[in-house]
């Protein structure tokens, strides 16, 4: 862990800030919502709250980089692509997910991830929150503000590299969860066919989310390892499979051929996928382009 160098005057910002979901479904012509709300249904107690919070947030956030003196550039699209290189600093205001949206269009610009409504957001991969990012973003302008490289993941599709920025996890299952996903799994000497509700493989950094739920470990940030985690095996003699469960040191793969068409990897969430047909050869290995991520700390515990 290390901090990086300090930015020029007047730094290139690039600023992704993500509508909330009081403002999306204010948005829609149904009158869903209004009817919820007049309900007090508890689905909507917290949206206005967190809508609320996030605004201030937002606010907070322009004020800082005005007063910075900053050029920032408006990524008007939470999962628009853009090129990173262009800037000095990416921010992001939101929580988890947008910062997973970002990721995919950095390579090596530093990122502040600002936890725009903490009483309803977890923010595992944020660095500041509403009240603090004043000084967090003057410590991020001047070099001062702690720096971690999170490892990421690369996916290719039969030899091509189709993602190489995968810093929570990928699921691979079917396009219908109510079928069996079928497929061989290979890693070191072991080849193992499998039938089970797909699996989740990711690095160090997505090991709290859902690998840990699907029963893997929480891995210390900082390690370089990837883990490939089953989602409920289907054994029907008994026989537990030994790839159930794999922790993939750095350097090694994992390889998955698919005995299936209309398999679907989900990276980083739902809204990126990637179409797999009988045949296909997936390979999951630790990608060159770590995350470089200001003010969390890799020894950041699970709640902590």
């Amino acid at each position: 862990m290390s901090s990086p160098a300090p930015l020029p005057t007047s730094p290139r910002i690039a600023l992704i800030v993500k509508r909330s979901v009081w403002d999306r479904e204010m948005e829609r012509k149904d009158n869903l919502l209004h009817d919820l709300l007049e309900r007090a249904d508890p689905t909507v107690a917290a949206f206005k709250v967190a809508h609320e919070e996030h605004s201030e947030t937002v606010g907070e956030v322009k004020k800082a980089l005005a007063d910075h003196g900053a050029r920032v550039t408006r990524i008007r699209r939470t999962r628009e692509r853009f090129d990173a290189s262009n800037f000095d600093l990416v921010v992001t205001v939101g929580g988890d997910g947008t910062l997973l949206h970002a990721s995919h269009s950095v390579a090596d610009t530093p990122v502040l991830a600002i936890n725009s409504a903490p009483t309803t957001s977890v923010g595992f991969f944020c660095g500041a929150r509403q009240g603090e990012v004043g000084a967090k973003l003057a410590a991020a302008l001047k070099g001062k503000l702690r720096c971690a490289a999170l490892t990421r993941m690369q996916v290719a599709l039969n030899g091509q590299i189709v993602s190489s920025r995968v810093l929570n996890d990928a699921l691979y299952c079917h396009q219908s969860p109510a079928v069996t996903s079928r497929y061989i799994v290979e890693h070191g000497p072991v080849r193992e066919e499998h039938m089970s509700s797909g699996f989740w493989i990711g690095p160090a950094a997505g090991s709290t989310a859902a690998q840990r739920s699907a029963g893997g470990e929480v891995l210390p940030l900082s390690s370089q390892k990837l883990q490939f985690v089953v989602r409920e095996p289907y054994t029907p003699h008994g026989n537990a499979y030994r790839l159930a469960h794999v922790i993939v040191k750095a350097g090694t793969a994992v390889r998955v051929r698919s005995k299936s068409r209309r398999m679907r990897i989900y990276v980083d969430g739902p809204h990126e996928l990637l179409r797999v047909n009988l045949g296909d050869v997936v390979d999951f290995v630790q990608s060159p382009e770590p995350l470089k991520l200001l003010g969390i700390s890799v020894r950041r515990k699970w709640g902590k």
